[in-house]
């Protein structure tokens, strides 16, 4: 096994912005437990969260520090369901999966709040955000994706058009736009970082700067690192796209995809809100879309762009800057301040990939770009599932793992042709 980190959290608004927290300790000998997690982004803390709950004694293994990686370096938005709506879901596998995927599509915002109320999570927590519309068949995708969600008894969406929307959002970009007032953003990094602390108040133990080297099945599983060695009943793998050589039955079934984001001089309030003047958070409707909001101090957080394969562009600031002028070109004499990437996990249909390995070894990995609100959905249900409660753990492990086509050799110049099809259909608006 391979795997190259930086040494610390990539250079971010949020890094710079994050709530104090000590540095952990590397694994150093050998340990025991109920629960090994792998992974210190939102699946691994929430699934240890909810389990060190439930009074079961946890360690979370972490290659380089809490929220490295996509979970403390994403758009921070609350969107709700999946990257596949219930729809698609229904068309390919069936009216009784959709039923059960549709009645947790709307959970993980749930545990988020309950989690920042709980725990007294400082992490920047704001309702509300919205999905534009760039032409009038995304507009009219969005009626249909309101009367959706509507029947699965969600009725917090709001369609806009005309001064409406302008009202909201100040650009001439969009044709209309459906507003998820139970959706929102927040700090991803402080999320994960408070929930961490949660962890440790419950008894549960987070060794960070201890990338996992073998794990050996059995009963215990034994997971090892440079220095030390854990010996649990059961193991969470929870390290997504940087999980890599460790279990190797999963990896085929997805590939890493890199996103980028800026983040501009601080606006001043006048100016931050003269651009989104009620403070919501935006994702267009493209295939390869772009999302954006501002953060606590008035800066324009905007990001966009998908990089198969997850490596990064030479010059980020170059790639993001022309989309957000695109959609601002008020902030055309705007400076920024922060540039960077991160990874993030797709899968062939573009939903989450849960299982079991070996009767002890849980996974939870590919939210395809949903993943703030999916993995505390998948913290959850692992709790669940290892006490006893599989149905709806089962209901995701059910769905079926298709390989990339063309295996690793072709999945990326493959996939880049496929987005490069819709990207297409999206600018002749078809």
């Amino acid at each position: 096994m391979s795997v190259s980190f930086e040494p610390d959290h990539a250079a971010s608004w949020y890094a710079a912005t994050a709530n104090p927290a000590a540095e952990r300790p590397a694994l150093e000998g050998e340990v025991e437990c109920d629960v090994c997690v792998v992974g210190a982004g939102f699946t691994g803390i929430s699934a240890a969260l909810h389990l060190a709950e439930r009074g079961l004694s946890v360690v979370v293994l972490e290659a380089v520090r809490v929220g490295y990686g996509a979970s403390g370096r994403n758009g921070g938005q609350i969107v709700n369901s999946y990257s596949r709506d219930m729809d698609v879901i229904e068309a390919k596998y069936g009216a009784e999966t959709a039923r059960a995927l549709g009645d947790m599509a709307f959970e993980g915002n749930r545990i988020i709040r309950e989690r920042v109320e709980r725990y007294a999570i400082d992490c920047d927590l704001t309702d509300g955000n919205l999905f534009a519309a760039c032409n009038q068949k995304q507009l009219e995708g969005l009626r249909e994706h309101q009367a959706l969600w509507e029947r699965y008894g969600y009725r917090e969406l709001e369609l806009l058009e005309g001064a409406a929307l302008k009202r909201e959002v100040n650009s001439d970009r969009y044709t209309g736009a459906l507003v998820d007032h139970g959706g929102g953003h927040l700090h991803p990094l402080n999320l994960v970082l408070g929930q961490a602390a949660a962890v440790e108040s419950l008894g549960g133990r987070i060794f960070e700067d201890s990338p996992v080297t073998g794990l050996e099945h059995g009963e215990p599983v034994v997971v090892t690192t440079a220095n030390g060695q854990v010996r649990a009943e059961r193991v969470v793998m929870a390290g997504n796209a940087y999980l890599k050589g460790v279990l190797p039955e999963i990896e085929g079934r997805s590939m890493p995809c890199g996103t980028q984001i800026i983040t501009t001089e601080p606006l001043g309030e006048e100016r931050a809100r003269a651009l989104l003047p009620n403070g919501l958070a935006v994702e267009d409707c493209n295939y390869l879309l772009d999302y954006y909001r501002l953060t606590r101090d008035n800066r324009l957080l905007y990001g966009g762009g998908v990089n198969y394969g997850g490596s990064d562009p030479a010059d980020i600031t170059a790639v993001i800057r022309p989309k957000m002028l695109k959609t601002f070109p008020q902030l055309a004499d705007v400076a920024i301040d922060y540039a960077w990437s991160g990874t993030f996990l797709m899968t062939l249909n573009r939903l989450p990939q849960f299982g079991v390995v070996n009767g002890n070894v849980y996974y939870a990995q590919g939210y395809s770009g949903h993943g703030v609100t999916c993995t505390h959905l998948a913290g959850k249900l692992i709790a669940e599932v290892m006490h006893g409660q599989g149905e709806r753990f089962d209901a995701f492990a059910g769905l079926p793992q298709l390989p990339f086509p063309g295996g690793r050799l072709l999945r990326v110049p493959l996939s880049a042709i496929g987005a490069w099809y819709y990207q297409t259909r999206d600018r002749l608006g078809i």
